[in-house]
């Protein structure tokens, strides 16, 4: 790291952010840490976004905008690596908020134990209740001591209400380029293998139970959609890709590091959202096509090899049993 980088890369994707480029960009300027960048990745936007991110860039000399075309936020994400200079990296959505001393007081304990990831609490905000809720509550799990990265993943994802997601937390870059870890483009929810991946490689990693980030839950965000028909199908793609992404995971590093039962039992949580799914989907067409992906893709043998603890058991062969019902060869 040279002797004028700073110490932390906020990596910002940004696609048609509207107004609240604004409230994110105020939260962002109004952190206590100073030595920071901002980078905004401007992700082909026709709002105009892009157009006011260059006039924050303008007024201040530590935000930086990367303009390319509409790609993803996986190509995105990469575009700002490609260019960090910080010790350490985060990925904040743009139309979310950050407490003020989110980044300090981050930045503050991974330098003082000498982390290679720190990672806080969130809460949701409904914008039509005006109303929040904690991401993981207090009765789930308060703060942490130094842990290395699987025990880390390995208390979060017991608490069945961590998301594994590149915002709650800040990551050592050096770490990310050694590793050659990049987002998989053209995915949803890459951010789980990402994090996974990342988890199972280091060493040194704590938790606050400090709510420091607000993710705003409107119904445009790309995870609120109610999606029916060829769009579901293609959708829940993903998640079945995530599932075969995870079990490759665990199989690559299950010699060098414990691969924990809940890492096998997030697998097949996310393959059973696909069932759930199917129950939902209105057009039989539809159904019988996200049916043929689970058996094209081996995923109903990936469940129940990965399937841990009676209650999930019983989940997947209740969901396999249906499964092979409605299934019309």
């Amino acid at each position: 790291m040279s002797l004028n980088a700073p110490l932390i890369s906020i990596i910002s994707p940004m696609y048609n952010a509207g107004a609240m480029l604004e409230t994110f960009m105020q939260s962002l300027l109004a952190q206590t840490l100073t030595s920071l960048e901002i980078i905004i990745v401007d992700d082909g936007s026709t709002d105009g976004s892009g157009e006011r991110a260059d006039a924050y860039a303008q007024q201040h000399p530590h935000v930086h905008v990367i303009h390319q075309v509409n790609g993803g936020v996986s190509r995105a994400r990469n575009a700002g690596l490609a260019i960090a200079r910080g010790k350490y990296v985060t990925f904040p959505d743009a139309d979310d908020t950050m407490s003020p001393a989110m980044y300090q007081t981050l930045v503050e304990m991974a330098e003082r134990d000498n982390l290679d990831a720190a990672q806080c609490n969130a809460e949701w905000f409904f914008k039509s209740s005006q109303t929040t809720k904690p991401l993981i509550p207090l009765d789930r799990l308060t703060s942490t001591e130094v842990l290395s990265g699987p025990d880390w993943l390995n208390t979060a994802l017991q608490t069945h209400r961590y998301m594994h997601v590149v915002w709650l937390g800040i990551y050592r870059l050096e770490l990310i380029k050694q590793l050659h870890l990049t987002f998989e483009p053209g995915l949803h929810h890459q951010d789980i293998p990402w994090t996974t991946e990342f988890m199972l490689n280091v060493q040194r990693v704590r938790y606050t139970d400090q709510v420091l980030y607000r993710y705003y839950m409107h119904d445009a965000s790309i995870s609120n959609r109610k999606r029916t028909g060829q769009r579901n199908v293609e959708y829940q793609r993903h998640y079945l890709k995530i599932a075969q992404m995870l079990e490759e995971i665990n199989a690559r590093y299950r010699d060098s590091v414990k691969i924990y039962p809940a890492f096998h039992y997030q697998i097949t949580r996310e393959a059973l959202s696909v069932c759930h799914t199917i129950r939902r989907e209105p057009e039989e067409s539809a159904r019988q096509a996200m049916i043929a992906d689970i058996f094209a893709t081996q995923t109903h043998k990936r469940m129940l090899r990965n399937a841990r603890g009676a209650k999930q058991w019983y989940q997947l062969l209740l969901w396999l049993s249906r499964i092979y019902r409605w299934r019309k060869k």
